[in-house]
């Protein structure tokens, strides 16, 4: 069959397109080809460490001499809310995020066993970090990780190189909103008709709820996400331990005055990312860290409670930011 002779027009803009895409192919590469080669080089292992006899499921992925990252999930999630995060964080340091006792992969001893409150989530990761060889560390801490790991930093400044804030609270103004106020009324009054008032939340329709409130977009967020929480709330007996812990949220407030004194002397480097869509955390708690800390960095992001799942391309990038500047080798 015969070749067919092309105009000479024709030869020179399929020449100019092929020339075109030759010279845009490396910048295509190199945007593209980052993400996978990091996760290919720093692959996500899945492990876990017995801590007082409960196992502890945690991710980790990076270099082993590199900064470490400790990611604190919050409520009713687990270190799954940082599957998409940590590949983008692993070419440049070690990253690990456990799963709390009661919490996603990690052991789920029964109320009757184990103490299912933020002192003791604190002493389980403080423990944790020693476990895995973690001695210093910048902390990532959301929703429940805040004082958990408040707690921990406040107790052992000196580990603490940098913290990522991301509706996390540590101030009065950050619970002073309708979310929170038939919650206090079960604090003050422990009796069956309000602890019945709290039992909604365990259920899809509010986990549903904290994923997609206040977000731009929903059709970007992954159903998955909420699907995997429920399947873990569903669980026998784990309802009585969302319940214990959500009770004892009311311990948090009371130390509130002592994390501020903690960021007042010790001056940790802050990056606060906050989705200011959030109706349990909102903005007015972001804030307040600055009185405080007047050198931390606060960028209010147009999402939800779980910002990560909108804008985590952005969070990574301003963390890579942030923490370049702010974490040297073999901090």
């Amino acid at each position: 069959m015969p070749v067919p002779v092309l105009p000479r027009s024709v030869v020179h803009i399929a020449a100019a397109i092929a020339l075109g895409l030759a010279l845009a192919a490396p910048a295509a590469q190199a945007a593209t080809a980052a993400p996978s080669a990091t996760a290919a080089v720093h692959p996500v292992s899945y492990r876990t460490v017995n801590i007082d006899g409960v196992n502890v499921f945690y991710r980790e992925a990076g270099p082993a001499n590199a900064p470490t990252l400790l990611l604190l999930h919050g409520f009713p999630t687990s270190s799954q809310m940082f599957r998409n995060l940590i590949p983008q964080l692993a070419d440049r340091y070690r990253v690990i995020a456990p799963d709390y006792p009661g919490y996603g992969q990690s052991d789920m001893p029964p109320v009757s066993e184990f103490t299912y409150s933020f002192d003791n989530m604190a002493k389980v990761i403080d423990k944790f970090t020693v476990a895995v060889g973690a001695p210093r560390y910048a902390l990532y801490v959301q929703d429940y990780g805040a004082p958990i790991g408040f707690r921990v930093a406040a107790a052992h400044p000196e580990r603490v190189t940098a913290i990522v804030v991301q509706n996390g609270n540590a101030y009065d103004e950050g619970i002073d909103n309708e979310f929170w106020k038939p919650v206090k009324a079960w604090w003050a009054d422990k009796s069956e008709e309000n602890t019945a008032k709290q039992r909604p939340i365990l259920e899809l329709a509010a986990t549903k709820w904290q994923y997609t409130e206040g977000v731009r977009d929903v059709r970007r967020i992954s159903p998955d996400a909420w699907t995997i929480d429920q399947a873990y709330l569903d669980r026998p007996g784990n309802k009585e331990i969302q319940l214990a812990m959500l009770h004892d949220y009311g311990s948090n407030p009371p130390h509130y005055p002592a994390w501020q004194a903690y960021f007042r002397k010790h001056q940790p480097p802050m990056l606060i990312v906050w989705g200011k869509g959030d109706k349990i955390f909102p903005a007015e708690g972001a804030h307040p860290y600055k009185r405080d800390l007047p050198k931390a960095e606060l960028h209010l992001l147009d999402t939800g409670h779980f910002a990560l799942e909108e804008e985590g391309a952005t969070i990574a990038a301003l963390m890579r930011d942030f923490l370049g500047r702010t974490l040297k080798p073999g901090k």
